[in-house]
């Protein structure tokens, strides 16, 4: 393999999507980060998830969510954010599904997370 071909190669392994999945009781959500490995936030997360009892999709973007220190510097992360619409959909590190509108609460369910 060439040395081009080699450098071309390591730039699309460094870019390779980080996909994780959260399964609740109704919904079965994918989550893909699209960023490169080792960035600490993201700003193109996907975002499918899946009814159970509808078998029903939705695919969103998204981001990552994190506290941020007094300098502006991200610190802990938190989850991920997405909206469809006035329809906010996030999803934390803990493995809670929260589905909002406004402030009115439409779903929030707890998950397990497969890596």
């Amino acid at each position: 393999m060439s040395i081009r071909g080699l450098s071309l190669l390591l730039i699309l392994v460094s870019h390779f999507s980080h996909a994780a999945t959260l399964t609740t009781k109704h919904y079965i959500v994918s989550i893909t980060s699209n960023c490169m490995e080792g960035e600490v936030t993201c700003n193109d997360v996907t975002y499918t998830g899946q009814s159970k009892k509808t078998g029903d999709k939705i695919t969103l973007k998204g981001r990552t969510l994190h506290t941020y220190l007094s300098n502006g510097t991200p610190s802990q992360f938190l989850g991920y954010q997405f909206t469809h619409g006035n329809v906010t959909y996030r999803v934390s590190e803990s493995g809670v599904l929260t589905v909002t509108q406004g402030e009115k609460v439409l779903l929030s369910e707890q998950g397990k997370w497969e890596w």
